[in-house]
């Protein structure tokens, strides 16, 4: 298993989060606030036709984020 940023993740793929990039603590709040938080599992679902904002599937609810803030975020690939 690699580790990566969401960001880097392809459409349809999913991983789960191990952990975060040093970020503001406001942001990181906020990204826990939405259930992004280690050991969740992601689904990336649809990227813009620009590629920002991407959506991802997390627990049956769909979120959007920039590209800037998936990159903050480290996951692992999962089958």
């Amino acid at each position: 298993m690699t580790h990566q940023t969401l960001d880097q993740m392809a459409i349809g793929s999913r991983s789960k989060i191990i952990g975060f990039a040093q970020t503001e603590a406001n942001f990181r709040r906020k990204l826990l606030a939405l259930g992004l938080m280690p050991g969740a599992v992601v689904e990336v679902r649809r990227l813009a036709p620009l590629g920002d904002p991407m959506q991802i599937q997390l627990r049956g609810a769909s979120i959007s984020l920039r590209k800037l803030e998936a990159a903050t975020i480290y996951v692992e690939s999962v089958v």
